[in-house]
């Protein structure tokens, strides 16, 4: 299966490289190979295997969320390193 230049510089407008002469005529040589090894998948036998979307199990580390009280205004403030009223005060992000 031999590609010409117009498919290679397709190939390549699809995936935004540029590509010199020496890179087309390179390229012209290597795909056919690359391709060529693709088409041997085909014959391997998959009817009995299931579909993935992960080659190994996929677990959340992520706790469950679980229903808590929630901390008051004095307790949240407690914690924070700058207040003003019943507020964090942060530094100004924008200017007037």
């Amino acid at each position: 299966m031999g590609l010409d230049n117009s498919e290679i510089e397709h190939l390549a407008s699809l995936v935004r490289i540029t590509l010199s002469e020496g890179d087309i005529e390179m390229l012209k040589e290597q795909l056919p190979r690359i391709l060529e090894q693709f088409e041997l998948l085909n014959e391997v036998e998959t009817s009995d295997v299931l579909p993935t979307g992960h080659a190994v199990n996929v677990e959340s580390v992520m706790r469950q969320d679980e229903l808590r009280t929630p901390l008051s205004t004095a307790e949240v403030l407690s914690n924070a390193p700058n207040v003003l009223g019943e507020h964090i005060r942060v530094k100004t992000v924008l200017e007037e």
